[in-house]
């Protein structure tokens, strides 16, 4: 089985990026790349990246009208990222054009909710509904619009799974049992948000800024 544990490798300088990525490699099964990294680095740090064999996902969540989405789309072609993120609020015409425009073989998927965000903050935003309706809701528009699949809270993992069976879910803001929320509201475990439905497990700070970050993907790998 493909080990579904994706380092968030969104480290501000490239080479220490690069060393972090070379340690690990062997106990994660692709590299999450996102807005700092990419804002840092470009397509230049992306390839580098590349280079240790493993896919790449873009974690750029792209959010404007349709026809810059898409010409962002394609200007990424070149580094044939395995998948790229776009904010399901966007709308579905974004989101048609995003995934028409990605590259064969880029599975396109929608940024349901941040996970840093709870209920009062949807609320603040003008969001009725709670988390849970919210992620269903874009998970629903994500699909309509032919999408490959969504990004979500492993809370809501599972129901997004029953309702969308073959939906390719992406989770972050994952913690091991006994780790530090951090800055993230809505969090479970790897092997919780795995047993649930993902298809793909983010995890940073667990790993990156572990004391022996190879012991530590080791130990979130052993118990997947």
């Amino acid at each position: 089985m493909t080990n579904p544990v994706y380092l968030a490798l969104d480290l501000p300088q490239l080479d220490p990026a690069l060393d972090l990525a070379r340690q690990v490699r062997s106990h994660v099964g692709g590299i999450k790349l996102g807005l700092e990294f990419f804002c840092a680095h470009g397509h230049h740090g992306v390839r580098e990246v590349a280079k240790l064999g493993l896919p790449i996902f873009l974690d750029l969540k792209l959010h404007d009208i349709p026809n810059t989405v898409a010409a962002a789309m394609q200007a990424i072609h070149v580094l044939e990222p395995a998948i790229v993120t776009v904010h399901g609020s966007g709308g579905r015409a974004m989101m048609e054009d995003a995934k028409a425009a990605a590259a064969n073989g880029t599975k396109v998927v929608a940024v349901t909710m941040l996970t840093s965000l709870d209920e009062r903050d949807l609320e603040r935003t003008g969001v009725a509904g709670d988390p849970h309706e919210q992620v269903l809701r874009i998970a629903e528009l994500a699909r309509t619009a032919g999408l490959d699949g969504v990004v979500c809270s492993g809370r809501e993992v599972a129901a997004v799974h029953e309702a969308w069976p073959e939906g390719f879910l992406v989770v972050p803001g994952l913690r091991p049992a006994n780790a530090a929320a951090g800055d993230q509201k809505r969090t479970v475990t790897p092997r919780e948000a795995r047993h649930a439905g993902a298809s793909v497990l983010v995890i940073g700070r667990p790993i990156s800024r572990a004391d022996d970050p190879v012991a530590a993907a080791r130990a979130i790998e052993s118990t997947l």
